[in-house]
């Protein structure tokens, strides 16, 4: 079975956790099924790491550093050009192309255009919106990553009842794992500039992860507690949103507190999480949530937002509180900067918690559903591996 798969819709210029889901993806499908091949389409200046014979790379369309275009190709060639390379299955992320050449497996990773407080934009809120009205019916077959993420989506379209899958999220836990080397500590702050003990973002500056709400928190917090615990902001620009968290940080009196770091490398990342004190995660909209189960397994305490998907993603196993409540929010700060007994027992509950999200897991659910649905629509015949399940967990 050859499956096509475009990751145009990420913007080169600003990454996230969807191209590393994309390459685990496809990379551990090649290890686990040998009857599996690709086509990937790849922007051209756009990071693709997986070579192998068994996968073809299209680099004639553009990415979403050029959204209009991009969309074109999208809509309207990728499928053409799949459909020529002798693909079976075409895999996209948030929607059907309107030229459907082939079965489609839709991926829905995000519904935050649903909630209007998100502020996703006013184009970008009427593009989802029509996409989900004259697109999403089209789909075969619709993967989403949490079961609260499959009751939004049954809620909208109920006929889905058949054709939707979930199943969690992975994890490389070969470079998420709680084991520092000797002097990962020191290098981390010589070249991140960042001593262990801080609280950590980890995310873009997007409206709906409400950075605003962690820095109202964490300026309550005595200031000597700050200076012990700064607060580390790891994350790009999203449309001026970044700078008004600076902005904030300056009116709110701990700016030398808040270390705002752009983006940093993959390299970095689990290290980051390491050393910190605890991930916190504001967010008022999430599927699944990766930084938080990458935090876990990294043997770091997480502090979330109460929201649903975060009782089912932690199974509880982390400080859930409201950070539209500025005190509540501070004081679960505080809590866990002063508690080392509560720390130690979330640091070995959370690295319990980890264990469940694999990529074997996520690669395997995914395949035997695009392969049963291939089957039901007469595309090619081939056997699923023993002990695969469509269903998620």
């Amino acid at each position: 079975m050859k499956l096509a798969l475009s990751i145009l819709c990420e913007n080169p210029l600003r990454k996230t956790g969807l191209t590393t889901t994309y390459h685990e993806f496809v990379s551990r499908s090649l290890k686990l099924f040998s009857d599996i091949s690709w086509v990937i389409f790849v922007g051209p200046n756009q990071e693709w790491h997986v070579d192998d014979p068994r996968v073809e790379v299209v680099r004639d369309f553009p990415a979403n550093d050029q959204v209009n275009r991009r969309l074109v190709a999208d809509h309207w060639q990728v499928p053409v050009v799949a459909r020529a390379r002798g693909a079976d299955v075409m895999i996209s992320t948030g929607f059907v192309p309107m030229r459907k050449t082939l079965p489609t497996v839709m991926h829905v990773f995000s519904l935050q255009h649903l909630d209007r407080s998100n502020k996703v934009g006013t184009t970008r809120k009427f593009y989802r919106h029509w996409i989900m009205k004259h697109s999403w019916p089209r789909a075969d077959l619709v993967i989403t990553n949490s079961r609260f993420a499959a009751a939004q989506i049954l809620g909208v379209f109920p006929e889905f009842h058949d054709r939707l899958v979930q199943a969690y999220e992975g994890l490389q836990h070969e470079q998420f794992h709680p084991q520092a080397g000797p002097d990962e500590a020191a290098r981390l702050q010589e070249q991140i500039g960042v001593a262990p003990g801080y609280f950590l973002w980890l995310s873009n500056f997007y409206p709906y992860k409400q950075g605003d709400l962690l820095l109202a928190a964490y300026a309550r917090l005595d200031p000597a507690l700050r200076r012990k615990h700064p607060l580390v902001m790891v994350g790009a620009d999203w449309e001026g949103h970044l700078i008004a968290c600076k902005e904030q940080a300056v009116t709110l009196g701990i700016a030398d507190d808040v270390k705002f770091m752009g983006w940093v490398g993959d390299g970095w990342l689990a290290p980051l999480y390491r050393h910190a004190l605890a991930h916190c995660l504001p967010s008022r909209e999430e599927t699944f949530g990766r930084t938080v189960i990458e935090s876990m397994a990294c043997g770091t305490p997480v502090i979330v937002n109460h929201i649903p998907v975060m009782y089912e993603v932690t199974d509880r196993q982390g400080l859930i509180v409201d950070f539209a409540n500025a005190d509540k929010a501070a004081a679960a700060l505080r809590r866990m900067a002063e508690d080392a007994a509560l720390r130690g027992r979330l640091r070995a509950a959370g690295l319990a918690r980890a264990q469940d999200f694999t990529f074997e897991k996520f690669t395997s659910q995914r395949v035997e559903a695009i392969r049963q649905r291939v089957l039901r629509s007469g595309g090619a015949a081939v056997k699923p591996p023993p002990g695969a399940s469509l269903r998620g967990r």
